[in-house]
């Protein structure tokens, strides 16, 4: 079966298989070479194998949950909006959510995913009370901060590299509304978008679309938009009958590949002016419903094929604090010299992270999309050697062509990553195209 991540690029042809019991999965892991894979929503080879890909949605059921502390246990492959369709009823919402609703839990710890909330809350990581994690030998174990916290630390970020998720326990948190209080703040160029992350940080969730096209004045341009769970006393009137319940979204679809030549440097400066004159022109506050201010691209069904058909690959880097005006302004100007923008252009405030593997440090973090060709895959290297100038790191859980000297030089914390590997048979076990492409 020809397999890829979400940004279908690469495709790998791989040996499938779907188990629906533990002892099916560990006949799996008996015969190495494997990487588990949930709903493939990481967007290169990191949940890749060609030789053992393991789909772990046969293990899809929500375990127990404790009202009293908002505790919720489940296997790895249930979905993260199968989750929010039981519990937002129930006033209950996720800590912490990627940019899609379409993941597994379990593919959630393995890449420890962030959300709008990082400069507050941390990462998903940061919520998570254990893991249950097969390991080479088909044992079972469980790992939390107390208990295994070796184990718990790298599997954490570890890209299941380190053994099968299998179930895990984590803390949601309370909402009285479906909605969210969005303040839409235009920022005519990076520094006024920087300026006005750092004067928001006690917001909990705060993004920018960036338009990564500008230069001059106008480079970084951008639409902040901060957000709040809204009150109950918040609501309108209609909203307020059913505070839990948000209207459902038309769902749009891209039915075929596009053709490449849509996606070129004038389509995309028009698309960029007149995003940033709609938003500047809905600045201040307004509710908006949790699916669209969460996982505007979730509905549109196929969005990943508007890249064409050799698909795209995605650049996410994480800056320090005190380099990241310095880098942002050289990888936007090497993007908008290239003539090579981003529709999907994404800009986040990270905050401390204390952590053995995951990507977030305190700083910033740029996210962008490139179709595949050979210019752009010219440019993400030096993308790659910019960040690596001002002590960034790249994201593995977005990363599909990244090289093994860029990953070793950008971060330290691999040398410990790899003696984990190497001190029992892990390394021979649990491998991905991407572990093997990276030498982890």
């Amino acid at each position: 079966m020809m397999l890829s991540g979400w940004g279908r690029f690469p495709r790998i042809d791989c040996q499938v298989t779907r188990p629906l019991t533990e002892d099916a999965l560990r006949a799996q892991v008996a015969k190495g070479g494997l990487i588990a894979r949930g709903n493939g929503r990481a967007y290169g080879d990191s949940a890749v194998s060609p030789g053992n890909t393991v789909d772990m949605r046969g293990f899809r059921h929500m375990l127990a949950f404790d009202a009293a502390t908002g505790v919720l246990t489940v296997e790895a492959g249930v979905l993260l909006g199968d989750m929010i369709a039981a519990f937002l009823p129930r006033g209950w919402f996720p800590p912490v959510t990627p940019g899609t609703k379409f993941v597994t839990i379990g593919g959630m710890i393995a890449a420890d995913v962030h959300g709008k909330n990082h400069h507050k809350h941390g990462s998903f990581g940061q919520f998570v009370d254990w893991i249950d994690v097969m390991g080479a030998d088909g044992a079972v174990t469980r790992c939390s901060r107390h208990e295994n916290p070796e184990l718990f630390g790298w599997t954490l970020g570890g890209m299941g590299l380190t053994g099968v998720i299998l179930r895990a326990a984590f803390r949601l948190t309370r909402v009285e509304t479906a909605w969210i209080r969005q303040t839409m703040i235009p920022a005519p160029d990076l520094d006024a978008a920087m300026a006005a992350f750092e004067a928001s940080g006690d917001a909990t969730y705060s993004v920018a679309w960036i338009d990564c096209l500008r230069l001059g004045d106008g480079l970084g341009r951008s639409l902040v938009m901060l957000g709040e769970h809204a009150t109950f006393a918040e609501l309108k009137l209609p909203e307020k009958r059913d505070p839990l319940l948000a209207p459902k979204r038309r769902r749009l679809t891209v039915p075929f590949d596009l053709p490449g030549f849509l996606l070129n440097g004038a389509t995309l400066r028009a698309f960029n002016a007149l995003y940033y004159n709609q938003g500047a022109r809905n600045a201040g506050e307004s509710l908006v419903d949790w699916d669209s201010y969460f996982y505007p691209l979730d509905a549109i069904l196929g969005w990943n094929r508007s890249y064409g058909r050799k698909g795209f690959a995605q650049f996410q880097c994480a800056l320090p604090l005190a380099s990241s005006r310095q880098g942002l302004q050289a990888l936007l100007k090497a993007i908008a010299a290239a003539g090579m923008g981003s529709f999907l252009a994404v800009l986040k405030r990270f905050g401390p992270q204390d952590s053995r593997f995951s990507f977030p440090m305190e700083g910033y973090t740029l996210a962008l999309d490139f179709p595949v060709n050979r210019g752009t895959l010219a440019l993400l290297d030096r993308l790659d050697r910019i960040t690596l100038d001002h002590g960034g790191r790249v994201y593995l859980a977005k990363d599909s062509r990244m090289r093994a000297e860029t990953l070793r030089a950008a971060d330290p914390r691999v040398a410990g990553f790899l003696e984990m590997r190497g001190a029992d048979a892990r390394a021979e076990t649990f491998t991905s195209a991407q572990s093997k492409r990276l030498t982890l």
